[in-house]
């Protein structure tokens, strides 16, 4: 599970070579590429080719050993180091080879960041590694792997309800340490006694939780990328259910449960920006009703700022903008149905008719017909003896 870097030198890295030759691109140089660690908690200096001005160089060194743990150690001896060179680094008892992942002002920000405190008592590196240290170091790494399974055997002699995932041998052969996850207390000084005279050497037993165990051991996640536990996440933080449902994700524990079998880290990435967003979004504790009927809420388009309803007796779903969800629930609270979600007056809703134009109304109509016609003026005309005739009173002629 080696990368291409390793052989083309694509981690930009270089290692000194042997006298009479020119110092060559030799990759990485981490010595976990054959079990896949080439990635694993990877730091750029980009500080490397700027020298600080009227600053001591900082003689504190970042080292890097298996399975992505990282120690600082002191340069005392003022050894000319190259990023992913290997040195001879102090442990509590004999000594480990590591490579060098970070130097210069990046591990002063380091230290400074993790709260580590570089006193005298602070480990010191030896010396750069030698080929005689080097093939000692292939030789450690080599019983890793089959510790492990012999590790395994006795436990499962023992019946103990732990698992064991790795091991790691100290380039002396003079310790080993194996890394375990168990979600109960766990009494093994049997198996210390017995991994002892298995392996000739001091047994360390270290927990680790569940995620440092997916980190330790890498692998691919659902987003196609390198797990981010086994490539720079460090910081393990707590990670609630809550974190899915502010995001409105579906609550399907195979989505959203990583391969160390708890809620994925990367649930808390953008949570922050869902809660800011999620402050203009009101709470609906009820359907919104309307005269066709009553509306449910189906999604929220957090940034969008979108809420879609629909009706149970139908499978459309209707968008409306964050003012118009809240004009409708300030009318429902004020017992006022609107007609539809565009159109907020209730049906037939019509001014109000009083009484008083309603007998107006009533009186102009009886003005209207029973006033008298008024009476048409008749012409006169003369007779032929110039004798204007009267008219005959009550229709009858005398």
């Amino acid at each position: 599970m080696s990368c291409k870097s390793c052989a083309t030198g694509g981690c930009g890295t270089q290692r000194g070579a042997s006298d009479g030759q020119k110092t060559a691109t030799a990759g990485c140089g981490s010595g976990g590429c054959g079990t896949g660690g080439c990635n694993k908690l990877n730091s750029f200096d980009w500080l490397s080719d700027i020298a600080m001005p009227g600053l001591k160089k900082y003689d504190v060194v970042e080292v890097k050993f298996k399975g992505g743990r990282k120690e600082y150690y002191r340069n005392v001896h003022q050894l000319d180091l190259t990023t992913g060179d290997y040195v001879v680094a102090e442990m509590q008892s004999g000594f480990h080879i590591g490579a060098v992942s970070l130097q210069g002002e990046l591990v002063r920000l380091q230290v400074k960041k993790r709260g580590v405190k570089i006193t005298d008592d602070t480990k010191v590196i030896h010396r750069i590694a030698t080929p005689k240290d080097m093939e000692r170091h292939e030789q450690a790494i080599l019983r890793d792997l089959p510790a492990l399974y012999r590790s395994r055997e006795i436990i499962r002699e023992l019946k103990l309800n732990m698992k064991l995932s790795d091991v790691e041998f100290q380039s002396d052969n003079t310790k080993a340490t194996f890394y375990y996850s168990s979600e109960e207390r766990v009494d093994f000084r049997e198996l210390i006694k017995m991994l002892a005279s298995e392996f000739k050497a001091r047994i360390e037993m270290r927990q680790i939780s569940l995620r440092q165990e997916a980190g330790r051991l890498g692998g691919i996640g659902s987003c196609g990328r390198e797990l981010c536990c086994s490539t720079w996440l460090t910081d393990f933080k707590n990670i609630a259910t809550s974190a899915a449902r502010y995001q409105n994700l579906s609550l399907n524990p195979a989505k959203l449960s990583g391969q160390c079998g708890r809620l994925k880290c990367c649930l808390n990435y953008e949570l922050d920006t869902y809660i800011d967003a999620l402050r203009d979004i009101p709470t609906i504790e009820k359907p919104l009703e309307t005269q066709k009927g009553r509306a449910f809420l189906q999604k929220t388009d957090i940034f969008r700022k979108l809420m879609w309803f629909g009706y149970s007796a139908e499978s459309t779903w209707h968008p409306l903008p964050i003012a118009r969800v809240l004009e409708i629930v300030e009318l429902n609270k004020r017992g006022v149905i609107p007609e539809s979600f565009d159109v907020l007056t209730p049906v037939g809703e019509k001014e109000p008719v009083t009484a008083a134009a309603l007998n107006s109304d009533l009186q102009k109509l009886d003005a209207k017909y029973t006033a008298k016609p008024a009476k048409k003026k008749k012409k006169k005309f003369k007779g032929a003896e110039g004798n204007t005739p009267k008219p005959a009173s009550n229709g009858k002629t005398h």
